[in-house]
């Protein structure tokens, strides 16, 4: 497994060699989307990436836990707290399967052209599309 993590910059200049915007406009897109799924998940909202996986907040009550030096019982407070489920087709690439077979695990038919069931507006216009909306 590799110890190197992928950093903003990682994901600006990889926008940068592969849409073909200037540097910054790929940084400005990274921090965009990156501000729009931390925006999404501060108010509750869910975050579904389609073969992925989704993003969601769970509120976790109160509990009674244990200092390990001390053995005393200690409350935890109630608090949020953020999941992430990957989706089939990123467990399977994961896992080294192949791009159709990682398809065919969501139930996708990998012989038709994927068709966009909503429209979104423009990037750029301060609000993206929430399916929920």
């Amino acid at each position: 497994m590799a110890d190197e993590t992928v950093t903003r910059a990682d994901l600006s200049e990889a926008v940068y060699q592969e849409v073909g915007l200037s540097r910054n406009e790929s940084a400005e897109l990274v921090e965009s989307v990156l501000s729009e799924i931390a925006d999404t998940l501060t108010i509750g909202e869910t975050v579904k990436i389609s073969s992925f996986g989704s993003f969601s907040v769970r509120q976790k009550g109160q509990r009674v836990g244990r200092n390990p030096k001390t053995g005393e019982e200690v409350p935890i407070l109630p608090r949020k707290v953020l999941i992430f489920r990957a989706s089939n087709v990123l467990k399977n690439r994961v896992n080294g399967d192949t791009a159709e077979e990682a398809a065919n695990a969501d139930g996708l038919d990998s012989d038709k052209p994927f068709q966009p069931t909503n429209t979104l507006p423009p990037i750029g216009n301060g609000t993206l599309y929430r399916s929920g909306s």
